[in-house]
């Protein structure tokens, strides 16, 4: 028999490389001779870059950079000198993980790191940037990052602007006449999996802004930056980010990039999986097991799982899931299209003591799996 077995990460407990190395030991203990393909996934979030690293066969590059308030730190991506593709992450650079609770402030914060992080890159030579912009501390619209990479963003008086989230209501013109001269030749994919307008009630400063920092009264005063900004990109490059799903993610980055960029919105399940050819190694496969921390009704919105049970299902292939806690009900696994569920926790214990069990856990949960099958 064929299995691929493609996981997300349980967090805290397994990473998806440990969830594979398990699944593959107790379906072996039954199917001694079983081909077993082993393909972790990510959707953008924690650990892809782990994930993609796999894939890309890269190196971390480490560079020093602008944090979120402008201060230097030393920032890394994955870049692969043989396919020219670079991984970045812009939480490593502009990231909320970046700073302290009493830091968050959206209206001071940018993301000229990320966009230095890109300059390298482009200066390596890449081809190609696939650009996660999850866990960001800004809302700039994208102005820090292409600052960095040359464009000016100038007032009334023709004066240049910090690029901070409380001065895109000020931007007047920009200047991309000095912009790096690679990035009209360079593929940018933006791993971005959410659906935000770029302004307005459901835009980026109103569903992001708050825990950013932003208090009502400038989450307000924010949107009404979003909208001027938005503005003047449509006059001046005839894109009207309002109508572009996603282009509020990251407080506007996913606008940005689009524009800044000439990037591309994917969601990052199908970026990882594109990585992994996931779609071709699965062909002939007779089951496909898949599994997270937490499998509930949440999981299909743009998860892992939600990934692999649409490639599956574009082949026929029976989907198992083997999670550490299920909380859907049988009409929900009908409708996720998922073949078999299974919680791997035994007995009676606590959240820690299942982590800490969870390898043992899996092994037992595949050999069951496979005992059944045989």
């Amino acid at each position: 028999m064929k299995f691929v077995i493609a996981p997300d990460k349980f967090k805290g407990s397994l990473t998806g490389f440990e969830f594979c190395d398990a699944v593959e030991e107790g379906i072996k203990m039954v199917f001694k001779d079983a081909e077993i393909i082993k393909r972790p996934l990510a959707d953008g979030g924690d650990g892809t870059m782990e994930v993609a690293k796999h894939y890309i066969k890269g190196d971390t590059v480490t560079v020093t950079v602008n944090d979120p308030l402008f201060r230097p730190i030393n920032a890394s991506y994955l870049y692969s000198d043989v396919t020219k593709i670079a991984y970045i992450e812009m939480a490593e650079a502009s990231g909320l993980k970046l700073l302290n609770v009493e830091e968050f402030n959206c209206m001071e914060t940018t993301t000229s790191g990320t966009g230095e992080l890109i300059y390298d890159a482009l200066e390596k030579g890449a081809t190609e940037i696939i650009l996660g912009i999850g866990g960001s501390a800004t809302n700039d619209g994208g102005m820090g990052m292409a600052n960095a990479l040359g464009y000016r963003f100038l007032d009334e008086d023709g004066q240049e602007l910090s690029t901070i989230g409380k001065n895109l209501s000020k931007v007047k013109s920009i200047d991309d006449s000095n912009k790096h001269k690679r990035l009209n030749s360079v593929k940018v994919k933006v791993a971005c999996d959410v659906t935000n307008p770029f302004y307005g009630l459901q835009g980026a400063a109103y569903v992001y802004g708050a825990q950013k920092g932003a208090s009502e009264n400038e989450i307000i005063f924010l949107n009404q930056g979003l909208c001027n900004f938005a503005e003047i990109i449509k006059s001046r490059y005839k894109i009207d980010l309002q109508k572009i799903s996603g282009a509020g993610a990251a407080g506007g980055v996913g606008g940005g990039a689009l524009v800044f960029l000439n990037g591309e919105l994917i969601s990052g399940n199908n970026l990882i999986k594109e990585l992994a050819d996931f779609d071709n190694v699965i062909k002939g496969a007779d089951w496909i097991i898949t599994g997270e921390g937490q499998l509930d009704e949440q999981t299909l919105s743009g998860k892992t799982i939600d990934g692999v049970v649409t490639s599956a299902a574009s082949r026929n292939i029976p989907v198992a899931a083997l999670c550490g806690s299920v909380s859907i009900t049988v009409a929900q696994q009908k409708k996720f299209g998922l073949a078999y569920v299974s919680s791997i926790v035994r007995g009676i214990s606590t959240l820690k003591e299942a982590m800490n069990n969870s390898r043992e856990n899996l092994v037992n949960a595949s050999y069951n799996f496979a005992s059944l099958l045989k």
